[in-house]
């Protein structure tokens, strides 16, 4: 599959060339494992964006999702909101990720 266009952090650079594909193969090319719960977190990211228009700061997302904020630390190795909105299509979150 030929990935759209991704900017130089890997952001789709339209959003509208999301679909679930295409978070799979950013992921695969990135050497990016997307397990299950993960990627029930990235639809859960997407559902709060077209609710709310903004992509949550992490401690508003672990209470959306009720997962305890540091068990998502420890699944995603990193500031979670980084990838699960990089393969969400989503915006790059702002302040603390």
């Amino acid at each position: 599959m030929d990935l759209p266009a991704r900017d130089g952090d890997g952001y789709l650079q339209d959003m509208n060339n999301w679909s679930p594909e295409v978070a799979r193969a950013m992921a695969a090319a990135d050497g990016f494992d997307l397990t299950d719960d993960k990627w029930e977190q990235i639809l859960k990211a997407r559902e709060y964006y077209d609710a709310h228009s903004s992509v949550p700061p992490i401690r508003k997302f672990a209470k959306y999702i009720e997962v305890d904020q540091k068990d998502l630390f420890k699944m995603w190795m990193t500031g979670p909101m980084k990838p699960i909105t990089k393969y969400g299509g989503l915006p790059k979150p702002t302040g603390c990720v």
